[in-house]
């Protein structure tokens, strides 16, 4: 029997289970230390370089999105070269292995290298954007919420701060994921950036740099609400199902692998429900004058999974080593690292679960 009309409401969020199994327990009682409402846990209290939520810690969150998805971008760009000729050609490349040899046999092994300036320019601003905004935004939202409703829906919450956050990476990603998709897919059009931005804004204007960030925001946004919401749930739930002791008595080390192996789970789900969209935004971004609509037409159902596997496995060791990266950034500037959210005591004491 639940006590309030918020608890039911909660459980009929499609997002939110499982959240929480009802059973009386007996667990010492926590202190919030002053903390604000607004936090969806307190900060470790080890010593820390700045206080959670502050300018200084946007900051340095935002230089550690630019580390994890510019450095892990540019290094897979062979892959990504592939797999968006896979995507745009597949009648020339049959396969991963097929493209990898016609791709040396034409271009030589440095042709594999092709759009790796614009790739990591490019992702090294997404990755500002998509990890600072979302630490905004998720304490933004917990403070609109208050801390048991933020607790209740915190899935949905990682889903709206990871979207949010999203939007404007995508506008400011957009720009050099057209010059790279232009340079990796059409031989011959230019060899380097520094190529093919002034002859794309010769021939099309601004447009040519922004009539992908539909398609790119139809990718990218489902991508990154799996991306944060998956991870953070997996994250819990390893803590809670699979390592063998609390997280507050595990090394930097430990917890550093805990979040490598969830972000490689979230990242196979990431690249699935976003290979559709990057499959159009390749062919959108290859040929002149086509709309997202014509691309999508066009490929039909069964062309929009072309280079799934190459997607898969790229976005999976993608994800893992960006939020590696992202957390090492972290514990390397000793910025505050919430653990796994707990229900609040209040919370609990409404649900009879405490004395």
């Amino acid at each position: 029997m639940y006590p309030t009309a918020l608890t039911q409401l909660a459980r009929a969020n499609p997002f939110s289970a499982p959240l929480f199994s009802i059973q009386k327990v007996e667990e010492p009682k926590q202190t919030l230390n002053g903390q604000s409402n607004r936090r969806l846990a307190a900060a470790s209290t080890d010593d820390v370089s700045c206080e959670f939520g502050s300018t200084k810690y946007y900051a340095l969150c935002g230089f550690g999105g630019i580390l994890s998805c510019g450095l892990t971008h540019t290094a897979v760009v062979p892959l990504d070269l592939v797999k968006c000729r896979l995507q745009v050609d597949p009648e020339k490349y049959k396969s991963i292995g097929n493209g990898f040899s016609v791709t040396v046999r034409e271009d030589g092994v440095r042709g594999l290298a092709k759009g790796w300036a614009p790739t990591f320019i490019g992702y090294s601003m997404q990755g500002l954007c998509k990890f600072g905004f979302y630490e905004v935004f998720k304490i933004f939202y917990s403070d609109m919420l208050g801390e048991e409703n933020t607790y209740l829906w915190r899935t949905s919450l990682y889903l709206a701060a990871s979207a949010s956050a999203e939007f404007f990476a995508d506008i400011a990603l957009a720009p050099m994921e057209a010059c790279k998709v232009r340079i990796q897919t059409q031989p011959g059009y230019a060899n380097t950036l520094r190529q093919c931005a002034p002859k794309m804004f010769a021939e099309e204007g601004l447009w040519a740099f922004y009539k992908g960030v539909v398609p790119l925001w139809m990718r990218q946004i489902p991508y990154t609400m799996m991306k944060f919401a998956c991870f953070e749930r997996t994250v819990e739930l390893l803590y809670k199902y699979v390592v063998p002791k609390p997280r507050s008595e595990c090394s930097k080390a430990e917890q550093l692998v805990v979040t490598f192996v969830a972000g490689y789970i979230a990242g196979v789900f990431c690249a699935i429900v976003s290979h559709p969209a990057d499959s159009v935004v390749s062919v959108l971004n290859k040929e002149k004058g086509s709309t997202a609509a014509q691309v999508l037409k066009k490929l039909g159902p069964k062309g929009v999974w072309k280079g799934l596997v190459a997607r898969i496995i790229m976005i999976g060791t993608l994800t893992a080593l960006q939020w590696f990266i992202y957390d090492s950034v972290k514990v390397y500037f000793r910025l505050p690292r919430p653990p796994p959210p707990e229900m609040p005591e209040s919370l609990k004491k409404k649900l009879g679960l405490t004395e």
